[in-house]
């Protein structure tokens, strides 16, 4: 499971973009900056994983599918 990504972090990836953006960044805070964001892109697809393994589906004929009982290539 992904780790969650604290509102420190996010600030922290906020400041190295307007950083980036305005003066350039050092190759340790680029560095920083791609742990950062993969670390955030990590915990928004575990999130979105568990967002839609709760989500149920009735079917036309009244039947209830449920997502996390599909494969991956099934939707």
């Amino acid at each position: 499971m992904a780790e969650f990504v604290t509102d420190e972090e996010v600030k922290r990836i906020n400041e190295l973009y307007k950083k980036a953006k305005n003066e350039g960044l050092s190759k340790a805070e680029a560095e920083e900056q791609r742990e950062l964001r993969k670390k955030y892109i990590l915990a928004v697809k575990a999130s979105l994983h568990a967002t839609l393994n709760n989500v149920d589906i009735k079917e036309a004929d009244g039947s209830i599918t449920h997502l996390r009982d599909l494969k991956k290539n099934e939707f």
